[in-house]
């Protein structure tokens, strides 16, 4: 989870490639309308997001469901959206925040091609970005740390999860 420009997608091929499981792309999961709003520079909204992340979820549960773990990028950005997926997912999730200054991430963004989502965007992102608190199955990571330590920390902190939920 993340602002756009995080590194998001990046980390979730490693992890889908280590654990030989389905990874899913947020983006993919937008309707047409928010995918042109965000292209005309327009941020979403909650209405926007609502519906987006109960498709994304529902995908990660099944997924789930059938191999035992997926993987997936999306931004997340409010608890209100991390609990949202979860619900729509069904099955317990755990969420990684690749988290980073801004100025960073907007060389990221200005140098990416491709993309629908504008770099005039990212200022919106921030504000709605709510980090997770200690309360939240939630471990946050500085988004330019080298991939192999990222990947690292990541499957050593889901090891230690998945260990205390044995118990």
């Amino acid at each position: 989870m993340g602002v756009s420009g995080c590194g998001k997608s990046t980390l979730v091929a490693h992890l889908a490639r280590h654990w030989a499981c389905p990874a899913f792309e947020g983006d993919d999961f937008h309707a047409p309308a928010s995918i042109a709003k965000m292209r005309a520079g327009r941020p979403l909204d909650d209405a926007d997001r609502w519906p987006w992340l109960d498709r994304l979820g529902a995908a990660i549960g099944a997924a789930v469901t059938d191999n035992g773990v997926a993987v997936a990028a999306c931004s997340a950005l409010k608890r209100s959206y991390r609990e949202r997926l979860e619900a729509a997912a069904g099955v317990p999730l755990l969420f990684v925040l690749l988290d980073g200054e801004r100025a960073e991430i907007a060389e990221r963004l200005g140098a990416r091609t491709g993309h629908y989502m504008p770099p005039n965007l990212l200022d919106s992102q921030f504000a709605t970005l709510e980090r997770p608190t200690d309360d939240e199955p939630a471990l946050a990571l500085h988004c330019y740390q080298p991939l192999t330590e990222l990947r690292a920390a990541v499957l050593a902190w889901a090891r230690d999860m998945a260990t205390a939920a044995q118990r």
